[in-house]
């Protein structure tokens, strides 16, 4: 396997974690943090008979991506730029720990996780839920 392939994985699997943590905010329905996650509303509206799983809410997100809000589409440039940011504060650590994992379906994300406490500092800190969100 190559490296451009192990980090491409990478860049992926960060997607998918991502679009996962995404899913789940989705999933804990509407309440007054909407406003502090604006694709909720939009989600809502525009993939709501989407049975969550599977990365099916996300896909309808991205079929609609066109429709969506500027407070979401806003939302998810930040997001996209957090995971470039997280991947390549994991690239190194990835690249070491996780050699002989095939990317996809999470599974480099899952290594770095195992490996929690040998991640560099800018690993571990990428890695930290956002503040609130605990």
């Amino acid at each position: 396997m190559n490296t451009r392939t192990v980090f491409s994985g990478i860049k992926m699997n960060w997607l998918m974690f991502a679009a996962g943590m995404f899913l789940l905010s989705i999933a804990a329905g509407a309440s007054a943090e909407e406003v502090d996650r604006p694709c909720v509303a939009d989600a809502k509206k525009l993939c709501k008979n989407v049975q969550p799983g599977d990365g099916r809410i996300a896909r309808c997100m991205k079929e609609h991506q066109n429709k969506l809000s500027s407070g979401c589409r806003e939302n998810m440039a930040k997001a996209k730029e957090k995971i470039k940011d997280a991947a390549e504060a994991c690239k190194e650590d990835a690249g070491r720990l996780c050699k002989g994992v095939e990317p996809g379906q999470g599974r480099i994300l899952a290594c770095l996780k195992q490996h929690e406490g040998e991640l560099s500092a800018e690993c571990k800190d990428q890695m930290k839920p956002p503040r609130g969100r605990r």
